[in-house]
């Protein structure tokens, strides 16, 4: 009876395996994922003719920059900004202690009034000795010596009121008021400190009015044009915008053989900038070369493409099975909007541009 029910239970059992062998794929396959595949547009890697390209860093600024100091020697006794206000041209920053300088006007005002006593006693001792000399009762000795007297007084009233002008210009630079509209950026000095003449008190930048700042070597400066396009990158804002190049400087002699060149923004791409920010430049030359070698690979890729993960670059290409496969590659230089790869992605081999949804290594694709 125990021998009839292990038989019984062995048939059972192969059975069992035999129905679960014939519920699979020929070959072992497994069933396909019910994950809905994502749709991208692809991209063939190949033999690109490359137009030269000036590629140089640089530093967004502001057009109109001034380090504000005084031109007179004296204590601080107030300032009346701080750093990232906006001020109006004309507006009061700082003083300085004016006494010593007050002082010398007073003694100015008072040799004024000297001056001017003796003037009128000059005046009139050469009016009586005109008179008296019309009536033959002064000699012309006489006469010339209270003209000369009348002179000299006359030009000591003025040199009087010439040094009170003196005095009071340097009265003018104890109050020290902004040269034009803009935001202070610094905020050197505080009451109290000493103010000595070139010594800046204050940084002040026009406000609302950018520009760039990049530097060229002198092998590649003779492709640069006033006038140009240049492109301009600016990571830390995430902005790409195209500039004009306003101003290209003739000399590197104190710049260490840089010469720089000055790139215009538009309008509206000055919304989220401020002075200081990294940048970087593509200028096409002016006298561009084309690569039309066809054993340099020159591979470029859109930008946008490439994602970054600490100091790694990739991209995703499609395997076999459909499925989003990430590659390693090694980035060269940018040309415009593309970037130039130099290993990891050969020649003919699709690559994903864009995709509807977000990839990740093993993730179903589909070609739109």
């Amino acid at each position: 009876m125990l021998y009839k029910k292990s038989i019984s239970a062995v048939a059972l059992f192969a059975a069992a395996v035999f129905v679960s062998g014939c519920g699979s794929k020929p070959g072992g396959e497994q069933p396909q994922s019910t994950e809905s595949a994502i749709k991208v547009t692809v991209a063939t890697a190949g033999n690109t003719s490359i137009t030269s390209a000036i590629t140089a860093a640089g530093q967004v600024e502001a057009v109109q920059t001034a380090n504000i100091s005084t031109r007179v020697m004296g204590y601080i006794t107030k300032v009346y900004v701080n750093v990232g206000d906006a001020v109006k041209q004309g507006q009061l920053l700082f003083t300085v202690n004016s006494t010593d300088i007050q002082a010398k006007r007073a003694q100015a005002d008072a040799a004024i009034a000297q001056a001017e006593a003796a003037l009128t006693n000059a005046q009139k001792d050469y009016d009586r000795f005109t008179a008296l000399y019309k009536q033959q009762s002064a000699t012309a000795k006489e006469l010339d010596n209270v003209t000369q007297q009348y002179n000299s007084t006359k030009a000591a009233v003025e040199a009087a009121k010439q040094q009170r002008n003196e005095v009071t210009a340097q009265l003018q630079y104890t109050d020290v008021t902004a040269p034009f509209s803009g935001l202070v950026t610094q905020k050197i000095m505080d009451a109290g400190n000493m103010a000595t003449p070139g010594m800046p008190v204050l940084a002040l930048e026009q406000s609302g009015n950018l520009q760039v700042s990049a530097s060229i070597p002198e092998t590649q400066i003779a492709g640069i044009k006033q006038g140009g396009d240049a492109l301009v990158t600016i990571k830390s804002a995430n902005k790409t915008f195209m500039g004009k190049i306003t101003q290209i400087s003739p000399s590197s002699q104190f710049t260490g053989g840089q010469y720089i060149v000055k790139i215009s923004l538009p309008g509206e791409a000055e919304n989220g900038l401020y002075a200081g920010m990294y940048v970087n430049v593509s200028v096409p030359s002016a006298k561009p070369s084309i690569n039309t070698d066809a054993t340099n690979n020159n591979i470029l890729v859109p930008g946008g493409c490439i994602f970054y993960k600490d100091e790694l670059a990739g991209l995703y290409t499609i395997g076999q099975n459909k499925q989003a496969m990430l590659r390693w590659v090694r980035l060269g230089k940018t040309y415009g909007g593309k970037i130039e790869v130099l290993s990891g992605l050969d020649k003919d081999e699709p690559f994903i541009v864009s995709a509807d949804g977000r990839l990740y290594n093993g993730a179903p694709v589909q070609v739109k």
